[in-house]
C-alpha cells in the first residue's frame, strides 16, 4: 500500500540512517518531499512567528532544492538595460556564509570550476543610493552580484547576464560553501568549543538535484565530492537525505557512498542506505529498497564511459577509478578474493606495477587532480587494460 509524501517523510525521519539516497523520476514529488520534511522536523506551533520561507537554514534543517534558487533574482535593469545584477533576498545562510565566514573567494573558485574559468563573478560593497523620495537607502554588502567574461588581453566583457543552467551552478556553490563549513563546525563535539552556534540544532540537509547543465565529467566529480564531504562527517549527528532524477549521479554517489572510510569512521553498511520513490497510479508513493551493489547496471555504464573516453582522447586520472571499480565489484560476482586477481590472465602473476598505478590514479586527495589528462604511459596502460578486460570477461554494452 503506497504512502502520502507526508508518510515517506516519516519513513525517513523513522530510518534514522546518517545518509539516505532516492532515485526519483521528474514529478515524483522530490520538491514537496523536501518541503514535507521540514515540517515533520521543525512542526509550526500555533502562535510561533512564521517559518520564513526564504531561509535555507530553519533550525533543525538545512536544505537545497527549487526554492533555494529563489532567494537569488535577476534585476535585468529594464530603463537602462546596461547591469543586470543578480541579487540576493535577506537571510541568514548567506549573511553567514559571505560576512561572517569570508567565503566569497572560495565560491568564485568552486563556480569557474564547474562553468568556465573565465566567467567570473562580483560581490557588491555596502553603498548609499537615493529612493524615490530623495532619501538615503543603504545597500548592504553581499546582496549583488555581478558577472563579467574575462577574455585575456586586457579584454573583457562586464555586466553579462548568465544563462540559467549557471547560474543554478552559482547558487549551487554557495551552497555547497555552506555545507563544507557546516560539516567543519559539527565536527566539534564540545558545543562550547565551536567558532558558532548557528548550527547546534540542524539535524538535517536535504539536498534536491544539484545538478543542473552540468557534463557528465563535472557531475561525477561533484557526486565524488559530495560523498566525501557526508563521509568526513560521519561522527557528527547531522544527516544528509539527497533526491535526484540523474542515474549517473545516483549510480556515482551509490559507489561512493558503498565503501567505508576508516579515518572518518563512516561504515557504508551502518550509515548508507538507497531507494527508489515510486509513484502509484492513485497518487500515492512507495519507498523501496535499492540494492546498494548494482544500481542500475553501475559495472556496465562504467566500462562504456571509459570506451567512450578511449575513443575520443578524452581519458582522465577518475577513468581509472571507474576501471577499478568495475575490477572490484566483477571480483566480487565471480568469487575471488582480491580484484588484482582479474589481473593475472592479463599480466601474470606481475600485476604489481598496474596494481600501484591503478591505487594511485584511483584514490586523488584533491578533486582538481581528478580532471588533470594523464601521461601517454599512463593512457596507453588504461587502454590497453580496458581492451584486454573487455575481451576476456565479454561485458556487454550498456545501452
Amino acid at each position: 500500500m503506497g504512502k502520502s509524501i507526508t508518510g515517506i517523510a516519516q519513513q525517513l525521519v523513522d530510518n534514522n540512517k546518517k545518509v539516505q539516497l532516492i532515485y526519483a523520476f521528474n514529478g515524483t514529488g522530490k520538491t514537496r518531499l523536501s518541503r514535507e520534511l521540514k515540517s515533520l522536523v521543525v512542526p509550526k506551533v500555533d502562535g510561533d512567528a512564521e517559518l520564513e520561507e526564504s531561509e535555507v537554514i530553519v533550525k533543525k534543517i538545512l536544505y537545497y532544492n527549487a526554492f533555494t534558487e529563489d532567494l537569488f533574482y535577476w534585476d535585468n535593469d529594464i530603463e537602462y538595460d546596461a547591469k543586470p545584477k543578480l541579487l540576493i533576498r535577506p537571510n541568514s545562510f548567506t549573511k553567514w556564509i559571505f560576512e561572517e565566514q569570508g567565503q566569497d573567494r572560495n565560491i568564485i573558485s568552486i563556480f569557474q570550476h564547474y562553468t568556465d574559468e573565465k566567467l567570473t563573478p562580483h560581490f557588491n560593497e555596502e553603498y548609499s543610493i537615493k529612493d524615490k523620495n530623495d532619501n538615503d537607502v543603504t545597500v548592504g554588502s553581499f546582496t549583488e552580484v555581478t558577472f563579467s567574461y574575462e577574455r585575456g588581453h586586457d579584454e573583457h566583457s562586464n555586466n553579462i547576464k548568465i544563462s540559467k543552467g549557471e547560474e543554478s551552478n552559482f547558487v549551487w556553490s554557495v551552497f555547497y560553501s555552506l555545507i563544507k563549513q557546516v560539516t567543519e563546525v559539527l565536527k566539534e563535539p564540545e558545543p562550547t568549543n565551536r567558532e558558532t552556534d548557528q548550527f547546534d540544532q540542524l539535524e538535517y540537509v536535504f539536498i534536491d538535484d544539484p545538478v543542473t547543465s552540468l557534463d557528465d565529467n563535472h557531475l561525477i566529480e561533484l557526486a565524488v565530492n559530495l560523498a566525501e564531504l557526508i563521509k568526513s562527517s560521519a561522527l557528527s549527528e547531522l544527516k544528509f537525505i539527497i533526491t535526484t532524477h540523474n542515474p549517473l549521479f545516483y549510480n556515482v554517489l551509490v559507489n561512493e557512498l558503498s565503501s567505508s572510510d576508516k579515518s572518518t569512521g563512516y561504515k557504508h553498511r551502518k550509515h548508507f542506505k538507497c531507494y527508489r520513490l515510486d509513484k502509484k497510479e492513485d497518487g500515492t508513493c512507495e519507498l523501496n529498497d535499492q540494492n546498494n551493489e548494482s544500481p542500475f547496471s553501475y559495472h556496465l555504464f562504467l566500462i562504456n564511459e571509459i570506451d567512450k573516453a578511449i575513443e575520443t582522447d578524452q581519458i582522465y586520472k577518475y577513468h581509472f577509478n571507474f576501471l577499478r571499480n568495475i575490477l572490484e565489484k566483477t571480483s566480487i560476482f565471480l568469487g575471488y578474493s582480491h580484484w588484482t586477481e582479474l589481473l593475472i590472465p592479463v599480466y601474470g602473476e606481475k600485476d604489481a606495477y598496474v596494481k600501484r598505478m591503478l591505487d594511485h590514479n584511483s584514490h586523488s586527495k584533491h578533486s582538481g587532480e581528478e580532471i588533470v589528462e594523464l601521461t601517454n604511459d599512463d593512457k596507453n596502460v588504461l587502454i590497453h587494460l580496458t581492451k584486454q578486460i573487455n575481451e576476456i570477461y565479454r561485458f556487454k554494452k550498456f545501452i
